[in-house]
């Protein structure tokens, strides 16, 4: 009696594919938010193909999830408020940019909005050859962290100079972050292995910036399950669950009911 799903949460429709025993194959198409009828479209979709089926959901084998909603809070900015952390002297580096634009010649520039709401200069400096000029300053850091915790943000973006190559100062700062109690801590060296300083850190900002939109959702989507029970053999069914958003494949268990 096993299931496997195939979803695609777009902003306006979900698709869901469904295989079942024998082979049969099922396809349903709901809007992805429909106040007052249910939660979640993709919970919902599934939840109808296995009622009429005679499944239930312990009868699921496999999930595959693929969505826009972090692109969608992307283009809407409706991102988490994130602290960047970079070297010293590169706090504008972002607001600099590349110096790229549509329109060379255009006399009214419009920029467009950064995705972090605050920047915090670390006293560090390390060379492209990996020697320290300017050792971290954690207490200095320590405290910068704080005040912006203690200001209500919890996304936290790290970025050094040459952190690439040489990632002690970002992994220290990291371990300083989540001390103090941040709950998204993104860290270049992790997140992107550029060369260059400013697509490096516009990554890492980005990736700050979504990815406590895209854990909400899918944790809500785990939610709409249901608490897990338990087998007869006093174990957990567990069912992965595959998540997709412009990212490496990420491979989660989910627990049936």
């Amino acid at each position: 009696m096993s299931w496997q799903f195939w979803i695609d949460r777009g902003g306006t429709f979900t698709d869901v594919v469904a295989r079942g025993p024998g082979g049969i194959e099922v396809v349903k198409k709901l809007l992805s938010v429909a106040p007052g009828r249910y939660d979640d479209a993709a919970h919902e979709a599934m939840r109808l193909i296995l009622k009429e089926h005679g499944a239930t959901f312990a009868d699921i084998d496999e999930v595959k999830l693929g969505t826009t909603v972090a692109t969608n809070a992307l283009l809407e900015r409706k991102g988490a408020d994130v602290v960047l952390v970079v070297t010293e002297g590169f706090g504008d580096a972002l607001e600099i940019g590349t110096q790229a634009r549509p329109d060379i010649f255009a006399l009214h520039i419009m920029k467009t909005d950064l995705l972090q709401k605050r920047v915090i200069e670390v006293r560090e400096r390390v060379t492209a050859e990996g020697e320290v000029l300017t050792p971290l300053d954690e207490e200095h850091a320590r405290t910068q962290l704080q005040q912006a915790y203690d200001d209500g943000l919890r996304a936290v973006a790290i970025a050094c100079l040459h952190g690439w190559a040489y990632p002690a100062h970002e992994q220290a700062l990291a371990e300083i972050a989540r001390e103090i109690g941040f709950t998204q801590v993104s860290v270049s060296s992790e997140i992107s292995g550029l060369i260059k300083f400013v697509p490096r850190a516009d990554t890492t900002v980005a990736d700050a910036y979504l990815s406590p939109v895209l854990r909400a959702y899918i944790d809500g989507f785990e939610r709409g399950f249901g608490p897990p029970a338990l087998s007869r053999q006093d174990d957990r069914r567990h069912a992965p669950l595959y998540a997709v958003q412009r990212r490496p494949r990420t491979r989660r268990q989910l627990s049936w009911p």
